[in-house]
């Protein structure tokens, strides 16, 4: 069986700085007016709700807006939030205010890998209809079908070694059958308490300091997926 290749986005694929300088700011300046244009489609209505009852009752839209927009500042990862977020970022995308922007070794590494009949997952913080839109929308093209398997924080937490061994069991793989690549020492450390085999991406853009010997505990360490063996 070929190695299946489990990814990362922030830091890894993409830039931190794409989800935190453009995605969540395009979200929290289009929320208002996203609301007053659906806010009443059943979707639509169940988040907001929800929101309003978490927040003992809150009646006017503009006040659960008000929260949602505070939710963002603070960087909750709450699931309402993270439903409407996706519905304002698909709206974006498909207006063609943004594209997602890959680091340039990733598109070719993916397509050369998907070609090579290595499966490709993704594991993410940001929710499965959020990375799906975004691999759909890279400035490289829709890369959305090189994918088998999407996960996000409903498997668990990303440093917890349980999440890599249900991820492995959905995948029908064995955990050395994958290789997870990631910026986060933290959660390379907890996919290697799994048994999976870890490569750290130490893009400089986002880490202009290198991280090496002690600071990768012991994962392989690259500057580009092209520097990736398999």
């Amino acid at each position: 069986m070929k190695t299946t290749i489990l990814t990362d986005i922030e830091g890894t694929t993409s830039s931190i700085s794409f989800v935190k300088d453009v995605l969540f700011p395009y979200a929290r300046d289009a929320l208002p007016g996203f609301v007053r244009e659906h806010g009443n489609e059943p979707e639509v209505r169940q988040w907001l709700d929800m929101v309003a009852t978490e927040n003992g009752g809150i009646c006017q839209d503009e006040m659960i807006v008000e929260t949602l927009q505070g939710w963002i500042d603070q960087d909750r990862k709450h699931t309402a939030l993270k439903a409407l977020q996706g519905m304002v970022w698909e709206a974006g995308y498909r207006d063609g205010d943004f594209a997602a922007p890959l680091y340039p070794d990733v598109a070719p590494a993916l397509r050369a890998w998907h070609a090579e009949g290595h499966p490709l997952a993704v594991y993410s913080s940001g929710s499965v209809p959020a990375q799906k839109l975004l691999f759909a929308n890279t400035d490289a093209g829709d890369l959305l079908p090189l994918f088998s398997g999407f996960f996000d924080t409903e498997v668990g937490h990303k440093r917890d070694a349980d999440s890599y061994r249900l991820i492995a069991d959905r995948l029908d793989r064995s955990p050395g059958e994958i290789l997870f690549l990631s910026d986060v020492v933290a959660e390379l450390d907890a996919a290697r308490g799994a048994g999976i085999r870890t490569v750290l991406l130490d893009r400089r853009e986002d880490y202009p300091e290198p991280r090496v010997g002690d600071a990768t505990n012991g994962h392989v360490r690259v500057e580009s997926f092209a520097d990736i063996v398999l």
